[in-house]
């Protein structure tokens, strides 16, 4: 499971060790020797770039962030005033990657958010990290027209997350829908939110 990307620093490939370990193991098997091991690292290394727990789960949110702002590439969406087809298309691509080519960061932000809500120094730090995304979907909403853009991209999120949580982690783990699926699926939410 060694995770080696060109071009990493040593925080980088402690972060995307630490989120293969918490996708893989959960968060009982992320400890600093276990980053140390499966990044094939000397023995203290996690030690010394994030000396306690919450130093190492900080370093592995913000990695999550930057990876995940990659995974949605909400910078890649179709412009909004295009139509609800556009958005739904672009949001659609966003949400699939997730469920399926990048499915253990998935799992990785499952078992962060889990235990955020045990650690406030943690939730602070995760939610931050959340905020960049939900602005850019409150820029995408309102472009589109949206009356109420807060209450519709709380819709959006709730509906994206639940999917991905069913699909990835519950009753419908063994079935990814396809990106057909996502794309129709999201079309009659926005169709709902929109009033078309």
């Amino acid at each position: 499971m060694a995770v080696h990307t060109p071009g990493a620093t040593r925080a980088d490939l402690v972060a995307d060790t630490a989120l293969a370990l918490l996708a893989e193991r959960g968060m009982r098997g992320l400890t600093h020797r276990a980053v140390d091991d499966v990044a094939e690292l000397p023995q203290g290394s996690t030690s010394n770039l994030a000396r306690t727990r919450q130093a190492l789960l900080e370093l592995a949110v913000r990695r999550l962030a930057e990876r995940e702002a990659r995974v949605l590439a909400l910078e890649e969406m179709p412009d909004p005033r295009g139509g609800l087809d556009a958005l739904a298309a672009g949001l659609a691509l966003a949400t699939h990657r997730a469920l399926t080519h990048h499915r253990e960061l998935t799992l990785a932000r499952y078992e962060l958010a889990l235990e955020a809500t045990r650690r406030p120094e943690l939730r602070a730090y995760f939610d931050a990290t959340g905020a960049r995304f939900r602005g850019q979907l409150t820029a995408l909403v309102t472009a589109a027209g949206s009356a109420d853009p807060a209450r519709h991209v709380l819709s959006l999120v709730a509906w994206a997350d639940g999917l991905m949580f069913s699909c990835v982690a519950g009753s419908f783990g063994s079935e990814a829908p396809s990106l057909d699926q996502v794309r129709a699926g999201l079309r009659e939410l926005l169709d709902g939110m929109f009033g078309h």
